[in-house]
């Protein structure tokens, strides 16, 4: 089955309710590392309840919040999900993730782009994190490259294409204000994956080496969320409620055990930033844009 453009655009997603408290808040930001230092106070408002200053929630945290989960999988979908690859994921926050609450995720297809046959297609997914009285807090956009769908329009007679969302900018060619790094603990995926996403591939050695790995993958949002925080604890000095948007390109898998340096570029209330993995020198995390307060 193909993706076909109306039925997918149409697609009617059941809105995700979750509450949530602060142990969920602080597995999270636990789950990215966040506190490895036991001497570091500068972390311990996002992992302890104790500090005078308050618990505070990471903003990536909205990425796991009012999840759909991996509804691509479902054969309605049109999609061969075994060969699509999570290519950007682009967070808006309008206000500060709250540390504990009820709220609703509300997701919707807006754009499917065909690249042509051979190519892939690319499908945008959207969900809206509100509250229970309608506060919006965070706008995420998904960005799923479907490489085993391209040339769907004209497959079934010349169905449309959309355009493009905006290209996320490139990372100057000047030295970085700050560098921030992560050791990844090596059951960082173990861990992570109790935020929501249980695909075995970032589990179980048999099935990461099936699909080419030499051993199971960190998840793609693991990375973000690490890169998130690095972003919270030099651009806005350790105040999570500073951060504003965070999107960024996928362009690498990162293994547990490695570490990622996030490199960060500041103009005004604007950031650009990349990730790499020091062991392998490679770029892993691309086209990172941002904002502040």
């Amino acid at each position: 089955m193909a993706i076909h453009y109306q039925q997918l655009k149409n697609r009617v997603f059941e809105p995700v309710r979750q509450h949530y408290t602060q142990r969920d808040t602080m597995l999270y930001a636990l789950s990215l590392g966040v506190g490895n230092h036991p001497l570091d106070t500068t972390n311990l408002p996002l992992v302890y309840e104790g500090m005078d200053q308050p618990l505070q929630a990471l903003p990536t945290m909205s990425s796991v919040l009012g999840y759909p989960g991996f509804w691509m999988k479902q054969e309605d979908s049109g999609i061969d999900w075994v060969r699509l690859v999570h290519g950007e994921q682009r967070t808006t926050i309008h206000q500060p993730v709250p540390v504990q609450a009820k709220v609703v995720g509300k997701t919707r297809v807006t754009r499917i782009i065909d690249k042509g046959p051979g190519k892939g297609a690319i499908v945008v997914s959207e969900r809206s994190l509100e509250g229970e009285d309608g506060t919006l807090y965070a706008t995420l956009e998904q960005v799923t490259f479907c490489r085993g769908d391209g040339g769907y329009s004209q497959e079934l007679g010349g169905q449309p294409s959309d355009e493009s969302l905006p290209a996320l900018a490139a990372t100057p060619d000047t030295a970085p204000r700050w560098t921030f790094e992560h050791r990844i603990r090596p059951e960082a995926a173990l861990l992570y994956r109790l935020m929501g996403d249980y695909n075995p591939l970032h589990a179980d050695p048999r099935v990461a080496q099936a699909a080419g790995f030499e051993k199971p993958i960190l998840h793609g949002l693991a990375t973000y969320g690490m890169v998130g925080h690095a972003l919270v604890m030099t651009a806005c000095g350790g105040d999570a409620s500073q951060l504003r948007s965070i999107h960024a390109r996928f362009s690498s898998p990162v293994y547990p055990g490695e570490t990622l340096r996030t490199e960060i570029w500041q103009s005004g209330k604007s950031l650009q930033f990349r990730a790499l993995v020091v062991e392998r020198n490679i770029v892993v995390l691309s086209h990172g844009n941002g904002s502040v307060a």
